[in-house]
């Protein structure tokens, strides 16, 4: 079966739940087709409906949003020196950071999450956009023990935007970057400075040569106002 026609299913499949179309968005000049949701209010009135809402911050699809910490921390990798090296997103949601930070040159990128929809959605992305060479899509839990052998040989750069926010990961997620990280590997970390948890830094510090730094940025919402925002940057070399 073709992209194409593989494609097509896909977005039947995901179209018997969700209104979804493909939105151009321009990225440093090159245009990226990223599927969004037409019918969210829709969907999230079908969740309440059906009382499937126990705890918002895991049953609400926020794997949908494009949020923006994504497209800045799939722009910051550039600076990380990644010709020739493997990314693997994780808790990617649709797969902006991944699709992102595509140019740059990295030999390959793994984007990952446990939720089945994120995942779909993200397939779509990448083969809407023709990156089905460079980038693969696999159900990865951080959670799980022992070591993902699908990374067998490590991996250069681990990187997640806004996943901090979920306290219980914060040990397996230190677990999970010591297990895969290659010698000398990066795990890279974008949250907005709201949403920060500076426990899980000190902590890290205990098995990792950790950096933080604050970035600023602009972007939009979703009535098009201008917002000003405020990230954190953390990074954990493994030794």
């Amino acid at each position: 079966m073709s992209n194409d026609a593989q494609l097509a299913a896909l977005l039947a499949d995901i179209r018997t739940t969700f209104d979804v179309d493909f939105d151009p968005l321009d990225i440093d000049g090159r245009t990226l087709h990223l599927l969004s949701v037409r019918n969210m209010p829709q969907h999230l009135d079908s969740l309440l409906a059906r009382k499937a809402i126990h705890n918002p911050l895991k049953d609400l699809p926020l794997w949908a949003k494009v949020w923006p910490g994504s497209f800045l921390l799939g722009r910051l990798l550039r600076h990380f020196e990644p010709e020739g090296k493997t990314l693997l997103e994780i808790g990617a949601g649709c797969g902006v950071l991944g699709l992102v930070a595509a140019r740059y040159g990295f030999r390959h990128i793994t984007v990952s999450d446990i939720v089945p929809e994120a995942l779909k959605f993200a397939q779509a992305n990448v083969w809407r956009n023709g990156l089905e060479d460079l980038i693969d899509v696999a159900q990865v839990d951080v959670a799980a023990p022992g070591r993902n052998e699908r990374f067998a040989d490590g991996v250069d750069i681990i990187a997640a935007s806004e996943i901090l926010y979920l306290d219980e990961l914060h040990r397996p997620l230190m677990k999970f970057c010591s297990r895969h990280l290659a010698k000398g590997g990066k795990a890279v970390f974008c949250t907005d400075t709201g949403r920060a948890k500076p426990r899980f830094a000190k902590n890290a510090a205990k098995y990792f040569k950790t950096t933080e730094r604050r970035i600023g940025i602009t972007s939009h919402d979703d009535e098009g106002r201008e917002q000003h925002r405020l990230y954190d940057i953390l990074v954990l070399e493994r030794p």
